[in-house]
């Protein structure tokens, strides 16, 4: 016969690593790698959340474990994921859509995964999955299912698959659903372009810095549509200077500031800008809002639209009535979240033309500032580095970079 103490001893031996109870406690990494057990199961961290608020005090880092996969599952690992203001809107719970706050990942009490956007590689696959292997790279097909974590099990459905990542950076895949894809569209979808008429017809939009900006710079320099783009004054005019300069050499036709726009001289700038009014402004693509949209407006051609897909300023689009009596001009919003899950098929065949542009050189990498996420990394430092997305002028957009292996 054993003794009580031998049993024990040789019972708690005998637990799977999987079943052994994890530390959860917030920024702490008791393992230096990642750890996969002989039963298959994947140690990962997650970004979470479980009330609103800032994300600085609110998210917090969730150590959990992932099965190997059954059926149509995918097992993914992290490449790299944006941090993009309505992300943190989200967190902030003023943003309308909103992820479910659920407990698949071991947690008690229940959260939502932080991110929107983000390229993923097939770690392994169910045994019913048709069209996805180990080491294909992926992008989520709907919002909402949380990106900010090392790794990550879904189901082929909710997944778009990169058909040809050669010539792609994991930069490049991890970005191209928000920012690229809202600017396609909105070129594309509200105005007719006259196509007989390339480089005779014009866009103007603020927020030209920004990564929907730069992408809608480089978009009309290869569609043929010439841009006027507004972006905010930067402390010394040497700044001002250097990053007209940049989205000139993006493409830009004409970069000017807001300060700029807003003097007295600026209806006689856009008269010489379009040869006496010759090459009219077709369409207007607003992030502001406040005064600065309204001057965008007044620059417009009759029958031309304006397209609001942000609020920068948090202040309403005012607009005179003459704009619409006089001119018909059309002013719609635009949110890709809500077009991307109504559309998800063009949606996809978007983020293909967008990728081939990649792929040929006509459309160039967004500035980013890198944090670097691995094994070791403390949930206080990536919160951080959420908390900066909407602060004053960046170097970049933040972007996770997962180093930590399978």
């Amino acid at each position: 016969m054993f003794s009580r103490s031998v049993l024990q001893t040789a019972t708690r031996s005998a637990r799977p690593a999987s079943a052994r109870a994890v530390p959860q406690v917030f920024g702490q990494a008791p393992f230096s790698r990642r750890y996969v057990s002989v039963y298959g199961y994947t140690q990962a961290k997650a970004l979470i959340y479980s009330k609103y608020g800032e994300p600085k005090d609110v998210l917090r880092l969730h150590k959990h474990s992932i099965s190997a996969p059954h059926a149509t599952q995918v097992n993914l690992r992290l490449l790299t994921s944006p941090m993009n203001p309505a992300d943190v809107n989200q967190i902030q719970g003023v943003y309308p859509s909103k992820p479910p706050f659920r407990t698949d990942l071991g947690n008690a009490e229940p959260a939502a995964v932080g991110g929107n956007e983000g390229a993923f590689e097939v770690l392994s696959t169910g045994a019913g999955v048709k069209n996805l292997s180990k080491g294909d790279w992926v992008i989520m097909k709907r919002t909402g299912l949380g990106t900010w974590r090392t790794h990550a099990q879904l189901d082929e459905s909710q997944l778009i698959k990169i058909e040809n990542k050669e010539g792609l950076t994991p930069l490049q895949v991890g970005t191209v659903s928000v920012n690229p894809v809202t600017a396609y569209r909105m070129l594309r979808d509200f105005c007719e372009w006259d196509w007989m008429r390339a480089g005779e017809e014009w866009m103007i939009q603020n927020g030209a810095n920004s990564g929907v900006g730069r992408a809608a710079i480089q978009l009309g320099r290869e569609w043929g549509i010439k841009t006027l783009n507004v972006v905010r004054q930067r402390k010394t005019p040497e700044e001002t200077e250097a990053l007209k300069k940049e989205l000139r050499d993006l493409g830009a036709t004409v970069v000017i500031t807001e300060e700029e726009m807003l003097t007295g001289n600026f209806r006689d700038m856009v008269h010489e800008f379009t040869r006496q009014g010759r090459e009219p402004i077709r369409l207007a693509l607003n992030c502001v809002g406040g005064k600065n949209a309204t001057a965008l407006a007044k620059t417009l051609a009759p029958d031309s639209h304006m397209v609001t897909y942000g609020a920068m300023s948090k202040q309403p689009v005012a607009l005179p009535s003459g704009l619409l009596i006089f001119k018909n001009l059309a002013f719609d919003g635009f949110w890709v979240s809500k077009w991307g899950d109504k559309n998800p098929e063009l949606k996809e065949s978007t983020i293909k033309d967008v990728l081939q542009l990649t792929r040929s050189g006509k459309f160039r990498d967004i500035p980013v500032d890198e944090v670097k996420w691995n094994w070791e990394s403390e949930g206080p430092e990536l919160a951080e580095s959420v908390q900066g997305t909407l602060g004053g002028f960046r170097s970049g957009k933040g972007v996770f970079t997962f180093n930590g292996g399978d």
